[in-house]
């Protein structure tokens, strides 16, 4: 046997690229990015003069980021609760051993496959207002006053993002409830049938107490996507009509790669950031001392 000491030596070597890895691409790059917040970098040349922080001030009196900041709440809490639930709904489905499982987890699954390029491009399209295919339909079953324009609508615009992001990720979200189903010992299910437990009980009473760590997974995932959900947005109308699909990446890169102005989109990124462990660190801090 490798005696204990020389064993953790041997797991030291094997995670220790790793560990240096995110200590320099993730720790290292953030403080790096914080500090060019406090500087006046504005431009192509670079300028590392301190200005404390006045980028923060500024930002904290912009009506744009305040938007930004509605916009991105309003997406976390309809999309991170929507994406879960359905998820989990098609979880609890495709857990009822039916016919064709393989082919149904592959369904689900593909539209998380495609790129965010390809899917925002797909719903443009879809939600175009003179051709597209929603409206198209409705107009086709006799149901043409719901056309709307849709991504080109102020006061429904967000919605229209949640809906097509919940359907990019729902299958994905079903797969991570799926897993967590199928880890649970069939002998507690079996058991459960015994008794005469119903399926509406064997969930609730056995299942999803259970499922703890996918929800945990979930939530995170979801919700850190939600928070830089940058690139369908972009793709998708460029954070429009005016700025009323803006969120904090969108708000961010234009500040930062359109005007030029590099410390004020890194004042962004570090709110990003700082919103992200505001969210998540409570959370687990809950979980885990529960459990």
């Amino acid at each position: 046997m490798v005696p204990k000491k020389k064993e953790g030596i041997i797991t030291l070597f094997i995670v220790l690229p790793a560990l240096v890895g995110i200590f320099f691409f993730y720790y290292c790059f953030a403080g790096w990015n914080f500090f060019i917040s406090l500087t006046d970098w504005k431009g192509f040349i670079p300028s590392y003069n301190l200005v404390g922080f006045k980028n923060y001030v500024n930002l904290f009196h912009d009506p744009l980021f305040w938007i930004s900041l509605k916009n991105n709440l309003l997406l976390i809490l309809g999309f991170v609760p929507g994406v879960i639930f359905i998820g989990l709904l098609l979880a609890v489905l495709i857990d009822q051993k039916i016919r064709g499982e393989g082919f149904f987890r592959t369904i689900y699954l593909l539209p998380f496959g495609l790129s965010f390029v390809v899917t925002a491009t797909l719903w443009t399209w879809m939600y175009s207002p003179k051709v597209g295919t929603i409206n198209v339909l409705l107009e086709k079953f006799r149901l043409g006053f719901l056309k709307s324009g849709w991504i080109t609508d102020p006061t429904i615009v967000m919605y229209c993002i949640i809906i097509a992001l919940i359907w990019q990720f729902v299958g994905y979200s079903g797969i991570i409830f799926l897993a967590g189903i199928r880890s649970i010992p069939e002998s507690q299910i079996a058991a459960a049938k015994v008794d005469g437990a119903s399926i509406f009980t064997l969930y609730r009473r056995i299942v999803f107490p259970q499922l703890k760590a996918s929800f945990i997974t979930a939530f995170i995932i979801f919700m850190c996507f939600a928070l830089k959900a940058f690139d369908f947005i972009w793709v998708l109308n460029r954070g429009g009509p005016g700025y009323s699909s803006h969120i904090l990446g969108v708000t961010m890169y234009k500040e930062t790669f359109m005007l030029d102005k590099y410390a004020y989109g890194a004042a962004y990124s570090t709110i990003i950031l700082v919103l992200s462990l505001v969210i998540v660190i409570p959370f687990l801090y809950r979980v885990y001392r529960r459990e």
